[in-house]
């Protein structure tokens, strides 16, 4: 008993140092990864707290629990748009650039620590792959905004490599001790590692989004664990059946998160949570279970073969997989200067230790040495170096206020949080200048520490927090009115709007971001002048747009490329009174 309250003393302690530390993370400019490793290797056997941890199988174990919330977080909030768009550049970067990222770097560790060439290799396979724990917090914590294509494909890439990852690993580990089978028992574990995990996370998270729907629950609050239940099955079954637990956590976050979920607010909020406990728990324990004696004593070869990795490797490996896909010179900059190390890294480390690999503890000192490493240099780095790639932006500041809708049925609508951006279509109008087509309400502007009550004369200023209440269908064009990218976004398909007809072609013109040339004199033309002027019963047009009366008769719909022609009754069934 002496025992588990003790080892609940110190949990309680070590997790509050750890959140304390993420405080000073933002005014220091470092990882806060970095800091929860700092705070576990001065709690460790050899630091201030002199807390003894050498349990490698309990440190694996731990560490997959915790990569498997981490996941699931990262999963929940990549949208499945995302996924569709860059989806070929991750599974390359994945693959091929994780093969060439071990090969070259496992070639010089073999050199640089004087050991044969498959434990170099399989040290090189070990810190092959981009961690996803670490790219999801530096993306969350270093203030910076990267462009959404980048964004999307290093998380992609991040939460789907480590199938490769792990199947290398495996099968250098069964060459080194005579247990591999041949190459066809690789190709199937191969194919196993990703073929499962997919099936099994795409499964699991149409299934969980049905379950989240349909099951009614009568406490709120279980529908967080509800879908925390269904990433830990996904993970668990994927295992079970062979398949990668990662890769179909990761899955069934995102299909999960992809879907209109009830409760969707509050479930993101456990997880973020969970996330947060996941990677405190896991940094911590892996600065426990380091030496730092014993990295003393790789130091110099680590820091030879993390050179290697970020300047030679990575690079190499982002340029032949990823060139394919028109990245220009400065994206691949910063796709391989992105290339982090972190937790999977240091929890692949202990197969070789488990399994008895001749030279282990050098190369899990090594691996640990190399994310120290990649996660100061390249993390801390990390704004700097997009800035002066002239890629990203600074994140959007945080609301000083909250607006929450939790609902337990669906609703077709939401309450959306926008910042106005500098350059965004609607930064410096006054809301009566803009169009706001049917189902769509701007209910409050936050601006500083002020609420504003917005009326038409209110102008929206760059930083603003503007509360949309809005319907689903309406959102995609709305969220282009707050985005300085907005002309360079394709026009949504299959959208049909209702304007009033007092709305002008200029309005018109601004809220779908029209390239159409416009004189003054026919932007302040109207919707329903547009309509007049026409033969009787003939649609207008605006650029790609096309003009009809509406239902009713102060109303006009605007009807956007790839839409069928709907009529009145059609219009009536849709959209709800």
């Amino acid at each position: 008993m002496d025992g588990i309250n003790t080892a609940m003393l110190l949990a309680g302690v070590l997790l509050l140092i750890g959140i304390a530390s993420s405080k000073f993370s933002a005014r220091l400019g470092m990882p806060v990864l970095v800091l929860f490793l700092a705070v576990g290797m001065l709690a460790g056997s050899e630091g201030i707290g002199r807390i003894p941890f050498e349990n490698y199988p309990l440190a694996n174990s731990l560490g997959s629990a915790a990569l498997a919330l981490i996941l699931f977080d990262g999963g929940l909030r990549t949208s499945l748009d995302c996924v569709r768009r860059v989806w070929k550049q991750a599974l390359a970067l994945s693959t091929v650039g994780v093969l060439l990222t071990s090969v070259i770097t496992g070639l010089a560790a073999a050199w640089i620590l004087g050991m044969p060439l498959l434990q170099g290799l399989l040290l090189g396979s070990i810190v092959g792959s981009t961690d996803a724990a670490a790219v999801f917090s530096v993306l969350r914590t270093s203030g910076l905004r990267l462009p959404e294509r980048l964004t999307s494909t290093l998380e992609v890439e991040s939460g789907s490599n480590d199938p490769m990852a792990i199947f290398l690993t495996i099968g250098l580990i069964g060459l080194i001790n005579g247990q591999a089978g041949s190459g066809a028992d690789l190709a199937l574990l191969f194919l196993t590692q990703f073929g499962v995990g997919a099936l099994v996370g795409v499964g699991v998270g149409r299934l969980a989004g049905l379950a989240v729907n349909r099951i009614n629950l009568d406490y709120p609050g279980l529908y967080p664990l509800l879908a925390l239940a269904f990433g830990l099955l996904a993970f668990g079954l994927a295992a079970v059946l062979g398949g990668s637990g990662f890769l179909a956590v990761y899955l069934a976050g995102i299909v999960l998160g992809s879907s209109p979920i009830v409760w969707r607010r509050g479930i993101f909020l456990f997880h973020d949570a969970a996330a947060w406990l996941g990677q405190i728990v896991l940094f911590v324990m892996l600065g426990l279970l380091s030496f730092p004696s014993r990295l003393a004593a790789v130091a110099w070869e680590g820091l030879l073969i993390a050179l290697v990795l970020i300047l030679v490797a990575r690079p190499v490996a982002v340029l032949v997989a990823a060139s394919p896909f028109r990245y220009d010179a400065r994206e691949l900059t910063l796709l391989s200067w992105v290339g982090l190390k972190g937790a999977v890294p240091i929890t692949l480390a202990t197969f070789p230790l488990m399994a008895g690999v001749s030279g282990s503890h050098v190369i899990f000192n090594a691996v640990f040495f190399v994310v120290l490493i990649s996660a100061v240099s390249q993390g801390w780095s990390l704004p700097a170096v997009a800035r002066r790639l002239r890629l990203g932006r600074p994140a959007d500041p945080a609301p000083p206020l909250s607006v929450e809708i939790n609902a337990l049925r669906h609703v077709d609508g939401e309450i959306v949080d926008y910042t106005v951006r500098p350059g965004a279509p609607a930064a410096g109008l006054r809301l009566r200048e803009l169009a706001r087509p049917d189902g769509m309400v701007v209910t409050l502007v936050v601006r500083r520490r002020q609420v504003v009550i917005p009326r038409g004369a209110t102008a929206l200023e760059p930083g603003d927090h503007v509360f949309v209440a809005l319907r689903s269908h309406v959102k995609p064009l709305i969220d282009r009115l707050f985005s300085p990218e907005a002309k360079e976004l394709p026009l949504p398909e299959d959208l049909e709007l209702v304007f009033p007809g007092y709305t002008t072609l200029g309005q018109l013109k601004r809220f779908f971001a029209l390239a159409e040339p416009l004189a003054a004199a026919a932007a302040a033309h109207t919707l329903d002048h547009l309509l007049e002027h026409e033969q009787a019963g003939a649609p207008g047009r605006f650029g790609p747009l096309v003009i009809r009366q509406g239902c009713e008769a102060d109303a006009v719909r605007v009807i956007t490329p790839g839409s069928a022609e709907r009529d009145c009754r059609d219009q009536a069934a849709r959209v709800p009174s």
